[in-house]
């Protein structure tokens, strides 16, 4: 990723979080949850995406009338997506990792 698309993410990061009405001072981020508890909140989520769809192909295939073919494809899909998101994020944290740790002192 060039620093030109680091920038861009960047600030399209701001933009959300000022559209949101989070603040990005100091004492805002020492009120805030630390960065594992937020890993560890995500984690939480995609999980409980994944087994809401692994519920609702179950239900669907035992022949549950309440579940729909597509309730149960889009739930997998959000599932995948969600999965393969968190997957990334964890490359990349790795990849950072591993430079910060390979620099010279």
């Amino acid at each position: 990723m060039s620093d030109m698309q680091i920038q861009q993410v960047l600030a399209q990061m701001r933009a959300m979080a000022q559209s949101v009405g989070l603040d990005e001072t100091p004492a805002a981020a020492t009120r805030g949850t630390e960065f594992g508890q937020l890993l560890k909140n995500a984690l939480a989520e995609v999980n409980n995406t994944m087994q809401t769809s692994q519920d609702l192909t179950t239900r669907f295939v035992a022949g549950d009338e309440n579940v729909s073919l597509s309730q149960a494809v889009i739930a997998m899909q959000k599932a995948s997506l969600e999965f393969e998101a968190v997957s990334q994020v964890r490359n990349r944290l790795l990849a950072a990792y591993q430079e910060i740790m390979n620099m010279p002192l």
